[in-house]
């Protein structure tokens, strides 16, 4: 059987607290799988540690204690007081895209062109590849048509797909996107959602932090429930669900739709 993309080992992460010499525990031994492909939904509340997480597995934090692997190879080095490897976060930087919450914070370029073609530029890749994959990037995410607008001028949903055409044209096989419907309108959460869906059928690893499953739940092949820094629950939707606790601060989608296969704002 393969190697996960990512397996999070009995990840620990403290910061200081608000008295002197206290510490506040932010994740709690979490052990999580990302089998490369599918679409994987991680909920939970604000403070739940999700954001978190997504940056220890990305490598831009270390953890106190606890390992990550990616492609079964050790992301952190111990030896290096937890940073990262850097053949193995070099080795990452190609195969992960990452969307924040904040998607003008991603914004490099001064046109929709120039921001998709910085990652490839910045790995490397010559002035013709970087074209060829930017051009590639901008058909399969929409916004050909708006390759010589400035991002500032994009919806929210397309910011977000301007990210991850970054992340296309780079390469990257997996995407993780941290509350990707955040301030979005019903068109920009549509066109997010439709995104994903094609991103699933090209065979790429989403992994989608979120506490609005309604909107994204019949896309996911699993689901995993985080809760004050601990995982609560990791499963199949419908069996997630049966179990769920209220004290998770995570709502049962259920209850206004018939099944989990009708909880997305996406028609068709």
């Amino acid at each position: 059987m393969d190697a996960p993309l990512f397996s999070a080992k009995n990840i620990a992460k403290n910061f200081p607290g608000p008295s002197p010499g206290e510490t506040v525990a932010a994740l709690k031994g979490v052990s999580l799988d990302v089998p490369e492909g599918g679409c994987l939904v991680v909920a939970g509340s604000n403070g739940s540690g999700k954001t978190l997480l997504m940056k220890i597995i990305a490598g831009l934090v270390s953890p106190d204690s606890g390992e990550v692997l990616f492609r079964g190879l050790p992301l952190f080095d111990s030896r290096r007081g937890g940073g990262p490897v850097r053949a193995v976060e070099k080795k990452l930087r190609r195969e992960l895209g990452l969307v924040f919450q904040d998607a003008d914070a991603q914004i490099v370029g001064e046109t929709v062109e120039e921001d998709v073609a910085f990652g490839p530029e910045n790995l490397g890749f010559s002035p013709a590849e970087t074209a060829a994959r930017t051009e590639a990037a901008l058909l399969a995410l929409g916004l050909s048509q708006k390759r010589g607008r400035s991002p500032r001028r994009l919806s929210g949903g397309e910011k977000r797909r301007l990210a991850v055409a970054g992340a296309v044209a780079s390469g990257c096989g997996a995407v993780i996107m941290d509350e990707p419907f955040a301030n979005l309108d019903w068109p920009g959460v549509v066109d997010v959602l439709g995104m994903i869906r094609g991103l699933k059928l090209e065979g790429k690893t989403v992994v989608v932090l979120t506490h609005e499953l309604e909107k994204i739940l019949a896309l996911a092949d699993r689901l995993v429930i985080l809760h004050a820094g601990r995982v609560r629950a990791d499963g199949l939707p419908e069996a997630v669900l049966d179990g769920l606790d209220p004290a998770w601060g995570v709502r049962d989608p259920r209850r206004g739709y018939v099944s989990v296969k009708d909880c997305t704002w996406l028609e068709g």
